[in-house]
């Protein structure tokens, strides 16, 4: 008598199981590249909205950048909320609105928020986002936009200087760096401020910048972004600052580069 075989042997499992193990291990990876490229994607898509915010604004206030702002989650001086999404909040991203029509622009859908978030004075718990706290995922470069003396403000103090900055007064506009993502692979090296304490990685690979002129692009490379313009002069990031001292550049020891005085 012969019967039919219509169950798999235990071996026969075994080895679809195998098959099955190795192309989820080739293909995981590959799953995951894809979707922090379509991130990486949006990203590089906001940061060109956000340059051409930016000149749009430099149209309408005869090409002076707007007043810088950073990490405010209070009314400066205060001990008042001031959080993103508050009428009482201080940020580039607010100036821009007009222009973007949009906040989700100001997000980096890679963004993770950081350790400074927890920080019950210039942090914001319970919030997970740059965005959600601060009003935005990148850093508006400090040297190139215009600063007002008790107006603008970062860490919820006001700035004691003045200084206006036109794109007229920039001397190498296509090369400036205007914003970046506020985290960057590369800030793992201690000497950009970051780590430990402040950092938390985002895209893997690099983040966005938008320079003076109103493109952007996404760079991958320590290198890259040390060679950027970063101050109206032309300085680049990376450059040793000789007159630190006198320019008030403390710098992270024993690296005064014009990125500490200027980003």
């Amino acid at each position: 008598m012969h019967c039919n075989r219509n169950a798999f042997t235990l071996i026969e499992l075994l080895v679809v199981i195998a098959i099955i193990a190795v192309l989820a291990a080739i293909l995981f990876p590959v799953f995951a590249q894809a979707r922090e490229q379509a991130r990486a994607t949006v990203c590089l898509s906001n940061t060109r909205q956000i340059g051409l915010a930016v000149q749009m604004y430099l149209q309408d206030y005869d090409e002076t950048f707007p007043i810088f702002y950073a990490y405010n989650t209070q009314v400066p001086n205060t001990t008042i909320p001031a959080m993103a999404g508050s009428p009482l909040h201080a940020g580039v991203e607010v100036e821009l609105f007009p222009y973007t029509k949009s906040r989700n622009i100001f997000t980096c859908p890679d963004d993770s928020g950081g350790p400074t978030l927890a920080d019950p004075s210039y942090g914001c718990p319970g919030r997970s986002t740059y965005a959600a706290c601060y009003g935005s995922s990148y850093r508006f470069c400090h040297g190139i936009f215009t600063t007002i003396a008790n107006v603008s403000s970062e860490n919820n103090s006001y700035y004691a200087t003045t200084a206006v900055n036109t794109l007229a007064g920039l001397q190498l506009p296509s090369e400036t760096r205007l914003m970046r993502d506020e985290m960057l692979p590369w800030f793992t090296d201690p000497k950009y401020g970051y780590y430990p304490a402040y950092y938390q990685q985002w895209h893997p690979r690099g983040g966005g910048i938008v320079f003076a002129d109103g493109h952007s692009k996404f760079i991958v490379s320590a290198g890259q972004f040390d060679n950027e313009v970063v101050c109206p002069g032309g300085e680049r990031s990376g450059q040793t600052d000789p007159n630190a001292a006198a320019d008030g550049n403390a710098g992270y020891p024993g690296y005064p580069v014009y990125y500490w005085m200027c980003d």
